[in-house]
């Protein structure tokens, strides 16, 4: 325990506070964090209690360093952190019924843009999509301020330090969470209500309160690609050999005196073996001395398990012989759909309804990625002019979309003006079931020879 008191101090003073005003310092000091920055640093010793951790082997943490998994991680990853996001009124909700809705909206995009005095938002994402992705569990501490220009703090937590409550009773005043550094026991744990953390949990199963990440799915995938991806780099290296060479009718002298000439005159020195014997030795190979011996196809096997573990197709894993230009494209779509937006809209859901309405109780916002309808801006861009030119969406629908303000009147008459000018346009129609006007019938020419 005083360990764990002499790390958060440490922290504290390494992160200190912002310069400001009273009222932000006061702000920020309410809202202590309370969780562990690196819960890691401490003896990996658990022992049994109340609060249940999840039994992810550490291995994880080092399968996600390699080379397969790390781009596999980092295409789902790097595609969500890239992407605009805004924070709007909830559908079904009126904005002119909230009061102070713009500041509001300003406050809650500068707590997401800025979360702690250390992190961004595209930082404190990816932190959080990386634990989600490798054990299937991603942690955010959410502490209210109480100050109206920043309404909470978030700081990223380790998941693996994070232990469920098995008994939680489902009130918000009983700890549902704790953090427990390794080695502590159940009551030197930070405990942590239902408002307080945000725990992603991805494939969400009903006889476990734990999350199943696609690295865990992939695990004996990654570890059987690892051992076939060193055999072969022995292999290459010449340091497995897969010959013999037999002498016929030699004795154990003559065997032993054969060696020692060999280790010590030919080999490493590329010099030719010259060899005199009543009878001629005979190589025994055993393999192939091909390619083949490498496992070439089993490893390449092995890779698209790991991309359908992730939801990828195998051609963002770097296997591109069965792509060609017709099947590219749908792959591509294919790897949105299946694998970047379900999780994207997995952390929307959980912002929303933990951040939003159970820590801060603005229940009346909501948080959405905007490049979500559509895999590139591209087609986004076709789907919403076709929908402005048939009356389905507005001006101002659109611009809530792409997350810009709404048009204001004068700016709405403007572009209305500059979209039609006077000397271009034609005539207005006339209104369906009217007679067309007539139009004077034109003079006669005059005839040859008359002026």
């Amino acid at each position: 325990m005083k360990v764990t008191e002499q790390l958060r101090q440490i922290w504290r003073q390494a992160i200190g506070n912002p310069e400001g005003s009273d009222s932000a310092m006061q702000a920020q000091a309410e809202a202590e964090r309370k969780t562990l920055a690196l819960p890691a640093v401490l003896s990996p010793v658990q022992f049994p209690g109340r609060h249940l951790p999840k039994p992810t082997p550490i291995n994880l943490r080092r399968f996600a360093e390699t080379p397969i998994v790390r781009r596999a991680i980092n295409v789902i990853k790097d595609r969500i952190a890239a992407m605009d996001w805004q924070v709007r009124v909830r559908r079904g909700v009126l904005p002119g019924s909230i009061p102070e809705a713009h500041r509001k909206l300003r406050a809650l995009r500068l707590m997401l843009e800025e979360p702690n005095a250390v992190d961004n938002f595209r930082t404190l994402i990816e932190q959080v999509i990386e634990d989600a992705l490798t054990g299937g569990y991603g942690a955010i501490e959410m502490e209210p301020t109480g100050d109206e220009d920043r309404p909470a703090m978030l700081w990223p937590v380790d998941g693996a330090s994070i232990r469920i409550n098995a008994r939680w009773d489902g009130q918000p005043d009983s700890p549902r969470y704790a953090q427990a550094a390794p080695g502590q026991l159940d009551s030197a744990s930070v405990e942590l209500r239902d408002d307080q953390l945000m725990y992603i949990r991805m494939n969400p199963r009903s006889f476990t309160p734990f999350g199943l990440g696609p690295l865990e799915v992939a695990f004996e995938t990654v570890n059987q690609f690892l051992s076939a991806h060193r055999f072969a780099g022995k292999l290459a290296a010449n340091s497995v050999a897969q010959y013999a060479l037999w002498l016929n009718e030699a004795t154990p002298a003559q065997h032993d005196r054969l060696i020692r000439w060999w280790q010590d005159e030919i080999e490493g020195t590329g010099r030719v073996p010259l060899l005199s014997t009543e009878q001629k030795p005979e190589v025994l190979r055993f393999a192939q001395g091909t390619d083949a011996d490498l496992r070439l196809a089993w490893q390449e096997f092995l890779i698209r398990m790991v991309a359908n573990a992730f939801g990828l197709p195998p051609l963002l894993l770097g296997l591109e012989g069965d792509v060609n230009r017709s099947t590219a494209a749908e792959l591509a779509d294919e790897a949105f759909r299946g694998a970047i937006l379900p999780l994207a809209q997995l952390l929307a859901g959980h912002i929303t309804r933990d951040l939003f309405g159970k820590c801060i109780g603005w229940r009346e916002f909501e948080f959405a990625f905007n490049d979500l309808n559509a895999r590139d801006e591209a087609t986004e861009l076709a789907v919403q002019v076709q929908l402005l030119q048939a009356g389905v969406l507005t001006v101002d629908e659109v611009r809530a979309m792409r997350g810009l303000a709404p048009l204001s009147k004068s700016g709405a008459a403007q572009l209305a003006g500059s979209a039609a000018s006077p000397e271009s346009d034609p005539e207005p129609a006339p209104p369906p079931g009217a007679e067309p006007a007539l139009q004077p019938a034109p003079e006669p020419a005059p005839p040859s020879g008359q002026a």
